[in-house]
């Protein structure tokens, strides 16, 4: 079949190049209408409970994750200069183009009761320009009086103040996000250059546009990276430029092919499926030197190009078909899982490995036909010294050190096994970003100084219309009074903002600005409460105090006034700390509120990424498991003995071990971007197996089914691609070292150790397995 397929590609070897230079420039055109991703909620599917809890929530209250915090520790931000440049500042973010609103100091309000229309007047602390210190001194005295602001937008204890700014949620979701960001962060740093004030923006807008920045950037970098390590190698490999070029060009062609895929189905640029490019390169290159080993060995034993390239053809065909196939579905698996974001990846990077396999068998015999033979410099590499040396070694190895081998294996898996046991399942929601870098800072600035800004949202839903209107409303808002005191006592929590505060803060006023008045209307109050409520259906629409409350009410309460929602900030404290926080709140909301009366559900970022992080997790988990069925299943098929699928799968699994044991022992934890190795490891490290094992199964016959000889002579035939791939393999992922997310530098090195184990144990621990299953027929 393989021969029929090699004649079949020089036959028609002009039009194969002409069908896949005209394929590539169709995909060509539709890898350059690919965008970036901004969305980070995807890893949860659609019909999971509580992202349809989330979606609800976003259609009565509006987005959570909107809202880029900005700060400033000082201890000079009342003296005139500066309050009357940060006044500024707010005005001018204010005027910031998709930004909807602005909250700080400099804009704070006070609710003033007015005699004359016995209602509660909106007026501003602060005068827009001061002209006087004392102006400043005097407004700075009634802000402190507010208790409304304290610990919201300015933390007494440390001098730390805030400016909350809201953008629209339709920017957020596109690349103009870029732009809006951008003019935030220069107004705010030029304010903190002109007085010496160290300024700091978080927030989940700013949070995922600069990863989406960064995402682009690397995956730039990472693809001509990968490039110019993979030509530096094959250079050094083959010495020559013919190879080298054709090598380039063939995976050159499937990266325009696996962009052009993710366009075809729909897909933008995330942090996952950006690593596929420089992905594709890795993979695609041992194919090319496997071919181009085949068709040196072929020339050297028949000194004919076209038997040359078609024996390469014969000899390699299935060989790299199946590898492609266990490295596809080493990434396929990822499809199976519910999450958008994997099944994205899995499919793009499953189809496009595929894909190198043809683009390969095409392009590299049908080029190789049209140029000159190979001289004697470009197959000198085939009896390099230091390669001969290597194989002679693990030779020698494997059949005078078989015991010490056996021992050092068990010595193996029992340090990885220990290792194991020490793994913990742990994520945060910027754990990928290095410690040193300015998002990771600023957003442990704002834990430090205001608990957080991770976003948790709780709904109280009376189950009925009109719950909160009326004097019944007041026992409802003290229960959610003394549930919001109990998540403020917490640590990583910050005080909570709902209708109690707004209803505090109003009676506040209402009794002249006194701060002890600042608490929950009583019975006493009743008729002020009842005012407060009805505020909605005045129809006076010229009414300021109007206007307020009604956006009051709309932010805080549904327009049935049947629901309520309590906005917390929380710190960053990840997956493995959240449960138990939610748990123990949930217990209490569980004391005070009556489940046959009241409904309460918690939802939000927050919690949307543990239910993510926990999903992810899970689906790759069961991807791994997949992979490994799929893969011995194809084994299986392949060889057609349990023995040869006993010793293929155990020179992996090992490798694998030894990854997991010593992730444990150095304290990387298992989370997402981790566990995503183990899938793609076993994927690659298969392939060398495979071409070890084929090699073997075609040269038993040849030696009268006797395995000692065989496999001398395979590990001296397919030793040196084994090798050389190998070398391509690692640098390949080496490169992801240098990443500036956490989970793609721990791919990059992870990955490596895993190749690096691979390769040993297919030489030497695969021979030994194989020695030891053999029956002498």
């Amino acid at each position: 079949m393989w021969l029929k397929i090699g004649k079949f590609v020089l036959r028609f070897r002009l039009a194969l190049l002409i069908l896949l230079f005209s394929t590539t420039a169709f995909m060509l055109y539709h890898a350059l209408q690919v965008h970036i991703s901004y969305e980070f909620v995807r890893t949860i599917p659609v019909d999971n409970p509580l992202y349809k809890q989330y979606l609800a929530f976003k259609q009565q209250f509006g987005d959570d994750g909107n809202t880029l915090v900005v700060g400033c520790k000082t201890d000079s931000l009342f003296e005139k200069p500066v309050f009357n440049d940060y006044a500024a500042l707010g005005r001018a973010l204010k005027a910031v183009d998709k930004v909807e609103a602005v909250l700080g100091v400099a804009g704070a309000v006070n609710l003033v009761k007015n005699d004359s229309t016995q209602k509660l007047a909106v007026e501003p602390v602060f005068p827009q320009q001061a002209t006087t210190q004392q102006e400043i001194d005097s407004a700075a005295g009634v802000f402190r009086s507010l208790p409304f602001y304290k610990g919201l937008l300015y933390n007494p204890e440390t001098h730390a103040y805030l400016i909350g700014v809201r953008i629209n949620k339709d920017v957020l979701g596109s690349k103009a996000r870029e732009k809006v960001i951008a003019q935030i962060e220069s107004l705010v740093y030029q304010f903190g250059e002109a007085h010496h004030i160290d300024m700091h923006i978080s927030g989940l807008p700013l949070i995922r546009t600069n990863m989406a920045i960064k995402v682009e950037k690397e995956m730039r970098w990472f693809l001509l990276g990968s490039v110019l390590i993979s030509a530096v190698i094959l250079m050094l490999f083959f010495r020559s430029l013919s190879a080298t070029a054709l090598s380039l060009g063939v995976v050159i062609i499937s990266v325009i092919w696996s962009i052009g895929i993710m366009h075809l189905f729909g897909y933008n640029i995330s942090l996952l499926t950006a690593l596929i490019p420089p992905l594709i390169v890795v993979i695609g290159i041992p194919n090319c030197i496997y071919f181009l080993n085949k068709y040196h060995t072929a020339w050297q034993d028949t000194g004919e190009k076209r038997k040359a390239l078609v024996e390469m053809v014969n000899r390699m065909g299935i060989v790299t078909l199946f590898c492609n196939i266990s490295a596809a579905i080493g990434f396929a698996v990822f499809a199976l899982t519910k999450s958008a974001i994997l099944k994205e990846f899995g499919m793009v990077a499953g189809i496009s490995i595929m894909a190198i396999f043809f683009i390969s068998l095409t392009a590299i015999p049908a080029v190789l036909s049209y140029l000159p033979p190979p001289k004697q410099k470009h197959v000198k590499y085939l009896d390099s010294k230091w390669l001969d040396h290597a194989l002679t070694l693990a030779e020698r190895w494997v059949f005078n050190h078989t015991r010490i081998i056996w021992i050092v294996t068990g010595l193996v898996l029992v340090f990885s096994v220990t290792g194991m046991l020490r793994l913990v399942s742990v994520g945060h929601m910027v754990d990928d970003i290095p410690q040193t870098d300015r998002i990771y800072t600023d957003l442990k600035f704002f834990e430090r100084h205001f608990k957080g800004i991770m976003p948790l949202e709780i709904v109280v839903d009376t189950k009925k219309k009109y719950g909160f209107v009326g004097m019944k409303a007041l026992n409802i808002f003290e229960k959610i009074d003394s549930l919001s005191q109990y998540i403020a006592a917490k640590p990583e929590m910050s005080r909570p903002l709902s209708l109690v505060e707004a209803l505090k803060f109003a009676r506040q006023g209402f009794y002249d600005g006194d701060s002890t008045s600042y608490a929950l209307p009583n019975a006493f109050d009743g008729a002020f409460v009842n005012d407060y409520l009805r505020a909605n259906n005045n129809s006076n629409s010229g009414n300021t105090n109007k206007d307020a409350f009604q956006q009051v009410m709309h932010a805080f309460m549904d327009s049935n006034r049947q629901k309520t929602r309590v906005s917390v900030n929380m710190a960053d404290v990840g997956s493995k700390a959240l449960p138990p926080i939610l748990a123990d709140i949930k217990k209490r909301s569980d004391e005070l509120f009556d489940s046959t009366k009241y409904k309460v559900t918690y939802t939000g970022t927050s919690v949307t990424f543990l239910e993510g992080s926990r999903f992810i997790i899970n689906g790759l988990q069961e991807s791994i498991m997949w992979a490994f069925l799929l893969i011995a299943l194809c084994m299986l098929y392949l060889f057609k003995s349990f023995r040869i699928l006993i010793c293929s799968l155990v020179p992996n699994i090992v490798p694998l071990m030894l990854t997991a044991g010593i992730m444990g022992w150095v304290g990387v934890p298992l989370k997402p971007s981790t566990v995503l190795i183990f899938g793609i490891a076993l994927g690659i490290a298969i392939d060398v197996t495979i071409r070890f094992l084929v090699n073997y199964r075609q040269e038993l016959p040849a030696n009268h089914n006797r395995a000692k000889p065989t496999i001398l002579q395979t590990i001296h035939h397919t030793g040196i691609s084994i090798i050389y791939t190998s070398l391509v393999l690692i640098a390949g992922f080496s490169i992801f070292i240098f990443s500036g997310f956490g989970g793609t530098m721990a791919l990059g090195w992870l990955t490596s150790l895993t190749l690096l184990a691979a390769t040993v144990t297919n030489l030497v621990l695969l021979p030994v397995l194989l020695a030891a299953f053999h029956r002498e027929k």
